[in-house]
């Protein structure tokens, strides 16, 4: 089952944020993340907030498009309400599960509830996750005519075995295809690929690079599988049914995808994600690195607006409940002191392609910075231009860069 939402504050039944929630909000981008919490099947490594049809117990997928536009009103009211002058969505996101296994009316009329409560800033990015097998042509060009701009196929292999292993029910042989289909609709397409999957080799993830660079996408994403407790591929290796993903294999294959990608006219711009240009980059992905603000709609959805951070109860019948009544839907939610917003700032602002300031490291941590240059994993060029950022090696190290910059906290 999904894993457990964090333990924090009450959040008030009235949704109303702190005073200080206000402050600067006119200089950070609004987005709008919308959580459609259902597949068809539960792939064995997943551990999201989704759920399959004998999962809802109470709930049904036919209501789920107006109860979400139900909280988008809520949302409005509250930023209104807690003194935040109202910002035109600059990106909207759908993501899941599977959000394109509803059909794609409840999509349009979702992101019309967005449109018609806060505005979309010009130009706005609207993107929607998509499995390949869950949609067609028709699907793609109506989602286009409606106003989205891009889609994010989770292809994740191109190899069968890999997929079987993973519990992914597409063909890869549709990829191509539906990627044409995006392309011909108007839509900027994103691929999503896994690597480091059990018994996945290096020459099977050169083939699903290869493949996806000759669907010529815009975008793509690579994330190393991470095996997250309770899910059913925990259990398989625990049981000795599969073999655990080996560290420096995943850092080949890391590598491997980063010299392909770079020969193929992709540039990093995040440790996961390449982008054929800078225009091509995911602007709502990196609105959660910059520390921007965005509502999350939604059971299990996780919001931000100035340092007050929430999250909405998970499952489909109890965040209808408190919806319908107009109660809202957060379980839990922190206000983030100072020193926690700091440390989540180089967090998430080393992970990407310009980093961070020095200036913005305690002082500390600036003295850590000539040892991360001696080490290879800041680059020392940029370093002496005031800025921290990562070199392939630091990117295979993020995390370990990470701890020496806040070693102090």
């Amino acid at each position: 089952m999904p894993s457990a939402l964090p333990i924090a504050d009450p959040a008030p039944s009235d949704g109303l944020l702190p005073a200080g929630a206000a402050d600067g909000a006119e200089d950070r981008d609004f987005g709008v993340y919308l959580h459609v919490p259902f597949c068809r099947v539960r792939c064995g490594y997943c551990d999201f907030n989704t759920y399959t049809a004998t999962e809802l117990r109470g709930a049904r997928q036919a209501d789920y498009a107006e109860q979400a536009a139900l909280e988008v009103g809520f949302a409005a009211d509250v930023l209104a309400a807690s003194g935040i002058s109202p910002r035109p969505a600059s990106t909207v996101f759908f993501g899941g599960g599977t959000p394109t296994l509803l059909p794609v009316t409840d999509l349009v009329a979702m992101l019309a509830k967005v449109r018609t409560t806060f505005g979309l800033a010009d130009g706005a990015e609207v993107t929607t996750e998509a499995n390949p097998d869950s949609v067609d042509a028709r699907y793609l060009a109506e989602l286009a005519r409606a106003g989205f701009t891009r889609v994010s196929f989770g292809m994740q292999s191109a190899v069968p075995r890999v997929l079987r292993t993973l519990e992914r029910t597409h063909d890869p042989r549709r990829v191509p295809q539906v990627v044409a289909w995006a392309k011909d609709a108007g839509l900027q397409v994103s691929l999503d690929l896994i690597y480091g999957t059990p018994g996945e080799s290096l020459a099977d993830w050169g083939a699903s690079v290869e493949a996806a660079l000759t669907c010529e996408p815009d975008h793509i994403s690579a994330y190393a599988l991470i095996v997250e407790d309770g899910t059913k591929l925990a259990r398989q290796i625990r049981r000795g049914e599969l073999a655990e993903p080996d560290d420096d294999l995943q850092a080949d294959m890391y590598e491997l995808v980063d010299d392909r990608l770079a020969a193929a006219g992709f540039e990093w711009y995040e440790v996961s994600n390449w982008a054929r240009d800078r225009k091509h980059r995911s602007r709502h992905n990196l609105a959660y690195w910059l520390g921007h603000d965005w509502w999350g709609i939604g059971p299990g959805a996780h919001s931000h607006v100035g340092g007050v951070r929430w999250w909405n109860v998970k499952h489909p019948a109890a965040y209808a409940g408190r919806v319908v009544t107009g109660e809202s839907p957060a379980a839990g939610r922190e206000t983030l002191d100072a020193a926690t917003r700091s440390f989540e700032d180089v967090l998430l602002r080393v992970r990407i392609r310009e980093g961070l300031r020095v200036s913005a490291l305690q002082p500390q941590a600036r003295q850590a910075v000539a040892g991360l240059i001696a080490d290879g994993l800041i680059d020392a060029r940029a370093a002496l231009h005031g800025s921290v950022e990562l070199t392939r090696t630091g990117r295979l190290l993020a995390d370990a860069v990470v701890r020496r910059l806040v070693a102090d906290r």
